[in-house]
């Protein structure tokens, strides 16, 4: 075993491989760029090396400066993670030649199967099924036309080099495929350095099944069984679970060994996954058709650990010091039933908007046998746009599917963020839409449940605003009696923060603030409580914070005969104070409102256009003085790795642009000048 390691790579993954590394004492060497100089993974390694600015491109995408750190701090091997280098044949020919050993399969391997359209020219020769489609090299824009024209819409443009759901583009009508192409290569370019691409017969209705397949350097080739990422957005995974429901023994068996046959027609080694795509006649034909092949570790690889009980990067550091597999495949079963849910800084509500910010707040479930939180950030870390906004991984485990939909909805309950807008209340409801829970799958889940997903915003019920007061309350309290203690005379009546007056009932007003309306909670002072009125319905409330309680601002609340448990965090935002209330598994925000204070209209602020997050201008699409219609295109920002296109908010002109192509932009910056029709 190696004694020592480098991890090229951030965030979760970093931190997984950290502790595994740990468990078999070897040493681990993290690489960080200036934005993540205390960041979790630099904190969890032996040693840290910095090797550039903020952006990947001038740091953890520089192989020449993380061989240099491993050789410097005496590193025997690399780990590359996934994204990054994880499949760079040429980093990894590097490593190879600066005697450093990378933890993944040979360079060549990887170049087999780093270009989807190699790949599938490959194993089309192998007899592998292929979906229809145009793989070839002849990149040029109008042929590229004519191919999606001779299959039929709808297609799908995908980046050759890519994965994650980048550098992908599904086009529905001939009109709409020259931009959509432009916009495909300019961000596969951006996120894997070439902009060829290939295009595919878009199947409705399919599911993506995925086989995880392992190999070593003594001619052993195991599948752990498979997972099934159908549930995507964007045409990235959200939900991932293994195994895959209602694929059969049979098919489970032809598609692992498929997915065996094409790790070892390209010498394999290492951890790898055969992604597969089926139709709606999977069920009865079992007809399955190759994919594409990822040259390294998943980010769902989780949940094939939690069926197995293998830790899978253990035994991509045996294989990598050249031992045999741990073990055959007889010797692999499934056991139980796991579900894995990506926790994103993003909002559901505007079209997944990455969210950048502090976290002020955070407190994951607790972890246990069926709970695993796999994470590289902590409380008081930054979002930032430099990287994929991906907060955690929440994994969970249980004897079948049913019971691990049950963990998932309490685990999902029991998460705390606040700082960023989060996917949170989006993945509770997800896994209780009714077509998921009844494994009713396919990659256009999201699409057909969005009623159920996306519901209408609704008030807050009434019971946050009591509970919001009764939080308020009890710190109030609390506050004066910390002052009484300090005081000359501890034990002045005055100290009471009681709401006590001469000749009148104690009652005072409460305001708070949900979207555009007002609510006033009026708080009578009782011997034992608080009597709370809102629009007309009162309740006697008594609370206490429940000190011993994992969760900050969690409180016991009785209203009337009802008792809650909930948690109120209470923050400062741009001179708005703001109340997290997590209640019920969900987080409701709300404002309490100083009755003085002045709320400002919104909109485009008299027809400015501004940055919904940090990012750079990529391209200006109208010109000043064009008049244009509501929902045209003016400008695309690319932030987060991913594009984002503004959008006229109505008829009207475009006055100026604030910014050019290649700008970096601050969030909230304006952009657009834009004077709408009267």
């Amino acid at each position: 075993m190696f004694t020592k390691i480098l991890i090229a790579n951030r965030g979760e993954i970093a931190c997984r491989i950290v502790r595994t590394a740990r468990r078999l004492g070897v040493r681990t060497v993290a690489v960080y760029s200036e934005a993540d100089v205390n960041a979790r993974h630099v904190r969890l390694a032996d040693e840290a090396v910095c090797i550039g600015p903020a952006s990947a491109r001038e740091s953890y995408l520089v192989g020449e400066r993380i061989i240099d750190a491993a050789q410097r701090t005496g590193a025997q091997a690399i780990h590359p993670g996934y994204g990054f280098l994880s499949e760079n044949d040429q980093f990894a020919e590097a490593c190879a030649t600066a005697g450093i050993v990378f933890i993944g399969p040979p360079a060549a391997a990887i170049r087999a199967m780093g270009s989807k359209s190699a790949a599938k020219t490959l194993l089309a020769a192998a007899g592998v099924p292929l979906t229809p489609g145009y793989h070839g090299a002849n990149q040029e824009g109008d042929f590229l036309r004519r191919q999606a024209d001779a299959l039929g819409y709808p297609v799908l443009i995908k980046a050759a080099a890519g994965g994650g759901g980048k550098g992908m583009r599904l086009v529905e009508a001939s009109d709409d495929f020259p931009a959509a192409l432009a916009s495909c290569q300019r961000e596969a370019a951006s996120s894997f350095g070439s902009q060829e691409v290939l295009i595919e017969k878009y199947l409705r209705r399919s599911r993506h099944i995925e086989i995880q397949v392992f190999a070593d350097t003594l001619g052993n080739c195991v599948y752990l069984f498979e997972r099934d990422c159908s549930v995507q957005r964007r045409h990235q995974k959200v939900l991932e679970e293994a195994p895959a429901p209602g694929v059969t023994p049979a098919q489970r068996a032809a598609m692992g060994q498929a997915a065996v046959d094409a790790a070892r027609a390209v010498g394999y080694v290492g951890a790898g996954t055969v992604e597969f795509i089926v139709g709606e006649g999977f069920a009865r034909e079992g007809i399955f058709y190759f994919m594409e092949m990822n040259t390294r570790l998943q980010v769902e690889h989780p949940v094939s650990e939690m069926i197995t009980g293998q830790d899978l990067v253990e035994w991509q550091l045996r294989v990598a010091c050249g031992e045999a597999l741990p073990l055959r495949q007889e010797q692999l079963e499934i056991r139980g039933h796991a579900l894995e849910a990506r926790v994103y800084a993003e909002n559901p509500a505007q079209e997944f908007l990455p969210s950048t910010g502090r976290l002020v707040h955070l407190v994951p479930p607790a972890e246990s046998l069926n709970v695993r939180v796999d994470t590289g950030i902590e409380q008081g870390d930054e979002i930032t746009p430099y990287y994929d906004p991906m907060i955690a991984k929440l994994i969970v485990w249980d004897v079948d599917r049913h019971a691990a939909l049950a963990r998932m909805r309490q685990a999902l309950a029991d998460y705390r963020i606040v700082g960023v807008t989060t996917n949170i209340d989006f993945l509770s409801r997800l896994v209780a839409c009714p077509a998921f829970a009844d494994a009713d799958l396919d990659t256009g889940l999201i699409e057909r449940s969005r009623e159920f997903l996306f519901p209408a915003e609704a008030a807050p019920p009434r019971n946050v605003f009591f509970v919001a007061a009764v939080a308020g309350l009890l710190r109030e309290q609390a506050a004066a009696i910390a002052r009484a203690g300090q005081s000359g005379d501890p034990w002045s009546p005055w100290s009471l923060h009681d709401g006590w007056r001469l000749n009148l009932q104690p009652r005072r007003t409460l305001t708070y603030r949900a979207g555009d309306a007002h609510y006033e909670v009026v708080v009578a002072y009782e011997a034992d409580g608080w009597r709370l009125t809102l629009d007309g319905e009162s309740v006697v409330a008594r609370g206490r914070f429940l000190e011993r309680g994992r969760f900050a601002g969690q409180l016991a609340v009785e209203l009337d005969d009802r008792r809650l448990v909930a948690s109120v965090v209470a923050v400062t935002e741009k001179n708005e104070q703001k109340r997290h209330v997590f209640l019920n598994g969900t987080n409701y925000v709300i404002m309490r409102d100083d009755p003085l204070h002045l709320v400002e209209a919104g909109g485009t602020q008299g027809g400015r256009l501004t940055a919904p997050m940090p990012g750079k201008v990529i391209a200006l699409l109208a010109a000043s003085g064009q008049r244009v219609n509501k929902g045209a295109p003016l400008l695309i920002l690319e932030a987060m790795k991913m594009e984002h296109t503004i959008t006229a908010p109505a008829n009207g002109e475009v006055k100026a642009f604030h910014y050019a192509a290649g700008d970096q932009v601050a969030d909230g910056a304006e952009l657009v000048d834009f004077a709408p029709e009267p």
